[in-house]
């Protein structure tokens, strides 16, 4: 419920206080006194979009600040949340535009966009007047209210989810043709590339192994040869023959020196230890050194192979193991690939039947619910002097998409005969405004929460009309809150809470102003609304007679 108003150097607007009550709430004054400011000052602190210059001639800035009182389960709280703004049972909204035409926003002292504004906006208000294309006449929004009449959440539930599944398998079927059609574009490529890799089957580690052993066999003449010398020198004939006979002399020399000898033997019987180690470990080397010359022939050629397929691919030829295997499991892709085509198309079949049913189920629910509409607000056009006119709820086939199948789009005859047509294309200024009214009353209980504003839906009636208007307008704010701009004094004498608004002159400046009346008060401006300027006693009768 929209709370307080508080408008700073607005337009012809100084500074304006305005405390708004639940039920309805009626705005009266002469045209050109400036409720329509009104208007605009709300809308541009939710963010819609209206006038360019706003601020107050000769102002710095002007500025906006609504507040609202929010029910625990309204839905502005999920606006306010996915925003990442902390909430509560009050929301304020704070505006402010400067001379220049810079505006900053504050939701709950957040500095927010416009966008979150205007999301918000439509939790908290609905516009309705002759000229409102935010709500009931625009026909993007009907099928939204026809669903809402209808109450079959579990319906447009089990659509969506339909839906959904529907689009996730002509996905999964669209990507797998176009991955089959790739691989099949290169089909040629990938059985020669497979063939080449698993022929050799190079391994992580091969070539650096084989590079190594080529090296060795290449240099092994020479190698071995060195190494031949080497283990000559170790051996009977060579340091070993030596030590053994330096051994021989010092053992039986110590017989003779005491213990003078006992350190060298020891240090000399483990030089034998190692010397025999290191004549064995060079022996194994020489083994190894007695290479066929055929191996070295082999090992070239495979070590050439793993490089030229390493550069054909343009990778290091550690990695072409790993590359095979990628190869090869795209190859598998499209061996099996219509298979799984097959598979796919199969899955895509059952959900787009699925999707069918939940969509058929839909639409006759909503053929169902648009009967109900239909009559529902025929049976309120007639105390509002519209019994001749009809309503029909024109539901056509649509793109599939995740609300079904359906459009709707809200028609008007207001004749009999006469052809039917777009709500506002049809009917004239006072019978677009009742059937607007019509409408919403059998929609009032699609927006809990939310404050409904009516701008002149009153214009062009009068009499017993405008009185049936206006009871049709008490009637909506007994289930929240209704404000009403109105030229009638037959809805005006209906409201729960009257404001007046006027325009006075200070000085070169023209403001506005609105006063809130009291019993009395509102006698005298229902009585100037019957009369005119000159309010009569006659007139005052009348206005009392309307009150009650």
């Amino acid at each position: 419920m929209l709370r307080g108003l508080d408008i700073r150097d607005m337009l012809i607007i100084d500074r304006l206080e305005l405390e708004f009550q639940p039920g309805l709430n009626v705005l009266t004054g002469e045209t050109g006194a400036g409720k329509s400011i009104l208007l605009d000052s709300l809308g541009f602190v939710l963010g819609w979009r209206g006038r360019a210059e706003l601020v107050r001639q000769g102002a710095q800035q002007g500025e906006v600040i609504a507040s609202f009182d929010l029910a625990d389960d309204h839905a502005a709280h999920a606006v306010l949340e996915a925003a990442g703004i902390p909430g509560g049972d009050e929301l304020i909204l704070r505006r402010v535009n400067t001379a220049e035409g810079r505006k900053t926003a504050w939701i709950n002292d957040r500095r927010a966009s416009g966008e979150v504004l205007r999301q918000l906006s439509e939790t908290l208000v609905e516009l309705h007047g002759q000229h409102d294309d935010r709500g009931l006449l625009n026909p993007r929004g009907h099928l939204a209210l026809l669903d809402t009449f209808m109450d079959r959440a579990d319906l447009i539930a089990a659509t969506r989810q339909a839906w959904r599944a529907r689009r996730d398998a002509v996905k999964a079927l669209d990507t797998a043709r176009a991955a089959l059609e790739e691989v099949r574009a290169e089909e040629d490529f990938l059985r020669h590339a497979v063939g080449e890799l698993d022929k050799i089957d190079a391994q992580p580690g091969e070539e650096t192994e084989l590079d190594s052993r080529r090296r060795l066999m290449q240099s092994a003449e020479k190698v071995r040869e060195d190494v031949g010398r080497a283990l000559s020198a170790l051996g009977n004939d060579g340091a070993e023959g030596v030590m053994t006979d330096a051994l021989r002399w010092l053992e039986g020399a110590a017989e003779h020196t005491g213990d003078r000898l006992d350190a060298p033997l020891a240090a000399l019987s483990r030089a034998m230890t190692e010397l025999g180690e290191a004549a064995d470990g060079v022996e194994r080397c020489l083994d190894a050194l007695d290479f066929d010359p055929l191996e070295l022939e082999r090992t070239e050629e495979r070590l050439f192979a793993i490089r030229g397929l390493s550069r054909k691919h343009a990778i290091v030829p550690d990695d072409l193991a790993e590359f095979a295997a990628t190869m090869r499991a795209r190859l598998e892709r499209l061996d099996k690939g219509a298979g799984d085509i097959a598979a796919l198309e199969k899955a895509a079949k059952a959900a787009d039947n699925v999707y069918g049913d939940a969509a058929k189920g839909l639409s006759e629910a909503r053929a169902e619910a648009a009967l109900r509409l239909d009559a529902a607000v025929e049976a309120e056009l007639a105390p509002l002097k519209m019994e001749r006119a009809r309503f029909h709820t024109a539901l056509r086939p649509a793109e599939p998409g995740p609300e079904g199948t359906d459009e709707a789009t809200f028609t008007v005859a207001t004749n009999p005969g006469a052809p039917a047509g777009a709500l506002n294309r049809i009917a004239s200024g006072g019978e677009l405004s009742r059937f607007l009214l019509a409408l919403k009353v059998c929609l009032s209980g699609d927006t809990p929460g939310v404050t409904m504003i009516f701008d002149e839906i009153d214009r062009g009636v009068g009499g017993a009309t405008a009185d049936a208007v206006g009871r049709r307008l008490a009637a909506l704010s007994d289930q929240g809150q209704v404000l009403v701009v109105t030229h009638s004094p037959q809805v005006a004498a209906l409201g729960a809470h009257h404001w007046r608004v006027a325009k006075k002159v200070e000085g070169e400046a023209t403001l506005s102003t609105v006063t809130p009346l009291d019993r009395a008060e509102r006698v005298d401006e229902i009585a100037r609304m019957l009369s005119g300027d000159r309010v009569t006693e006659e007139a005052r009768a009348a206005a009392l007679a309307l009150l009650g």
